[in-house]
């Protein structure tokens, strides 16, 4: 079967411990959208990973993992990553589509210069390359990991590159220009690196479907930093949705048979853009302290995320554009501290309370109808057996689970990959 884990809001739901649960029931797991601009962190016998590029699936020794053609090919952080997976023990099984896309130093580098220039308006970029790459991939400038074997091809394309960039560099942003040999040199460098990686991954999948491979999608981001349906323009430049992983890991739509939507117990983001139920001064700080293994703060840039209290209203259109089949709660015992929890329960706009979610012109009215809940106060690390959880805990859960119209099946009370209840549904 294919299974799909996607988030249900702005990312940072906790999906890397899910994903490394799942894949250890997988024949395949697949990277189908995104770069490296946005990481997640497993917890496991093997130690504690950071993985951005790779797929969850490298702990597990029968696995196969796959960069798809959907993804931001950043060749050098790919080999990085691979090295420190090594030097954990770990001999990883990876495939790279022929047809992914590589991220070149130069859209990095206006990716840093159109922040720049935006100063106070600025989207909050990881400055990872990701935008000016998407940008490159749909105007038909980008460079195949294929192309990387057809030097002629090569050489052809990045001439034109560097006409079309270099009249950016140096009349809108005013910086170094790029040196043609220079770009050919490092794609050889590129080419001897990913060299031992490239597959036709979409006949592997064809033949891995028709043998009754189980097989794992692997989302990044979640629903509210999609381009079509998120806070656009506060949003990443690859669909995060689980219908995108067909085209990102080129396989048929009906083939996906779960989609498991990942949320957390109360709402966190990192970047710029609408965020209804964010707090706070010292409420946040209390809470960004208590939250995840190491608190609050991005796995690749560092950055303190912005939180809040859990928000019905994204999290259920989340959970819709996503198309759950199940819903995963995580980091529920981080909420243990408080006596009160509070809900997001529907937005006041213009005077008028919704429970639907609004385009962003609106989404920038929105007030937080909120809710309050009593809390348990007490720690739940440790608990397997939901119903030996607080009342006031299984309260929360399933208000929550109600408001979103969707079966929570699991719940996560703890980093570790064995920390989850699972709820008979």
């Amino acid at each position: 079967m294919v299974r799909a884990i996607v988030g249900a809001n702005w990312g940072d739901e906790g999906k890397g411990k899910i994903t490394d649960m799942f894949a250890e029931q997988s024949d395949i797991v697949i990277r189908f959208q995104g770069g490296a601009n946005a990481g997640h962190t497993i917890i496991n016998e093997h130690g504690r990973f950071a993985l951005h590029l790779m797929p969850s699936g490298v702990c597990y020794d029968h696995t196969t993992c796959i960069i798809g053609n959907g993804v931001a090919l950043d060749i050098n952080k790919f080999i990085n990553e691979l090295e420190q997976v090594k030097q954990a023990g770990l001999r990883p099984h990876l495939l790279v589509s022929e047809r992914a896309q590589i991220l070149m130093p130069y859209h990095i580098k206006l990716d840093e210069y159109e922040e720049e220039r935006l100063g106070k308006n600025a989207f909050g970029s990881t400055k990872s390359g990701i935008a000016p790459f998407f940008a490159d991939k749909y105007s038909k400038i980008g460079i195949q990991v294929n192309e990387l074997f057809d030097e002629e091809t090569l050489r052809a394309k990045l001439k034109n590159i560097c006409t079309l960039k270099n009249l950016t560099l140096e009349h809108v942003y005013h910086k170094p220009l790029l040196d043609e040999e220079e770009l050919f040199a490092t794609c050889m460098e590129y080419k001897e690196k990913i060299a031992p990686y490239v597959c036709d991954t979409h006949q592997y999948l064809s033949d891995a479907l028709k043998a009754g491979k189980n097989i794992l999608l692997e989302g990044q981001l979640g629903t509210l930093k999609d381009p079509d349906f998120g806070i656009y323009p506060m949003v990443t430049s690859s669909s995060t949705l689980a219908g995108y992983g067909a085209v990102g890991a080129g396989i048929p739509p009906h083939k996906i048979e779960d989609i498991v939507v990942v949320t957390k117990a109360y709402s966190s983001a990192v970047g710029a853009g609408e965020f209804v139920s964010e707090i706070f001064g010292d409420e946040a700080q209390e809470l960004r302290i208590h939250g995840g293994d190491k608190g609050e703060f991005g796995a690749t840039t560092g950055r303190p995320r912005r939180v809040g209290w859990f928000d019905c209203v994204a999290s259920r259109y989340g959970i819709e554009c996503q198309g759950a089949t199940q819903v995963v709660m995580t980091a529920l015992d981080c909420l243990s501290y408080l006596e009160e929890i509070k809900v997001c329960v529907g937005y006041e706009i213009d005077g008028k309370i919704t429970k639907d979610f609004p385009t962003t012109p609106a989404l920038k009215r929105a007030k937080p109808v909120l809710k309050t809940l009593k809390g348990w106060h007490c720690d739940i690390r440790g608990i397997r057996n939901y119903d030996e959880l607080p009342q006031e805990t299984r309260d929360y859960v399933e208000f929550i689970e109600a408001e979103m119209g969707c079966n929570i099946t699991m719940v996560s009370n703890g980093p570790e990959r064995e920390a989850i209840i699972y709820r008979n549904k």
